[in-house]
């Protein structure tokens, strides 16, 4: 995990802490602010990767309750072990391959929250998030309506918080902070939505940002 990325994603659940408080930040907090979001970032992980461990042990209990109910299995003796039989690739278990898939892809979050912890004791992860909130909290309101300008349909205030405060981030990088290329901002706020969002917050995300880019970058 880059520097700048590690920055993003720490900006972002520090937003998702302080919300309509950002007028408060106090770049003293700062480093009780970046411990508390690793902190919310590893608990979040541990949860979700009890969650999928105990998908596991069901499909690790399916598996075993086929062989064992199997003709093949049936037939033996009773205090003979099991022989290894074949088993149909069912909708179930295509379902159960895509929980393990899923283990695996939270194992690899997992991974990634453990090197955050790291990177946000980095001087240049605390200067690059510490940007991204002062940009924001100096340009608020003009942020905001660059948004409410674009988003033509939708209602600032009913849109998922956690798409508005990547939009927010995105739009502070690409117009006031200005030290990262544009696609890797737009690039790793879709990165973002589709981590921590809904399917479609990366499209709606990409088309915002788009517009942003045209008409001010």
């Amino acid at each position: 995990m880059q520097a700048r990325r590690a920055s993003r994603e720490l900006a972002l659940i520090i937003f998702s802490q302080i919300g309509k408080e950002i007028d408060k930040f106090n770049p003293n907090d700062f480093e009780q602010m970046i411990l508390g979001s690793v902190r919310t970032l590893i608990s979040n992980c541990s949860d979700e990767i009890s969650i999928v461990t105990s998908e596991l042990s069901n499909v690790r209990e399916f598996v075993e309750d086929f062989e064992n109910n199997h003709p093949d299995n049936l037939s033996r003796p009773i205090d003979a072990i099991n022989i290894p039989v074949e088993m149909p690739l069912t909708s179930k278990m295509k379902e159960d391959i895509d929980i393990i898939m899923n283990v695996a892809e939270k194992s690899m979050s997992a991974l990634e929250v453990a090197e955050l912890s790291v990177l946000s004791g980095q001087n240049d992860v605390k200067r690059y998030v510490q940007k991204i909130i002062s940009a924001y909290k100096d340009k608020k309101s003009d942020i905001d309506n660059v948004i409410k300008e674009l988003a033509s349909g939708w209602d600032i205030d009913r849109l998922f918080k956690i798409d508005k405060d990547i939009l927010r981030i995105a739009i502070a990088e690409l117009l006031f902070v200005k030290d990262a290329p544009v696609k890797v901002i737009i690039d790793e706020a879709l990165e973002l939505a589709k981590k921590y969002s809904t399917d479609e917050s990366p499209s709606f995300i990409n088309g915002i940002l788009a517009k942003v880019v045209e008409a001010y970058v």
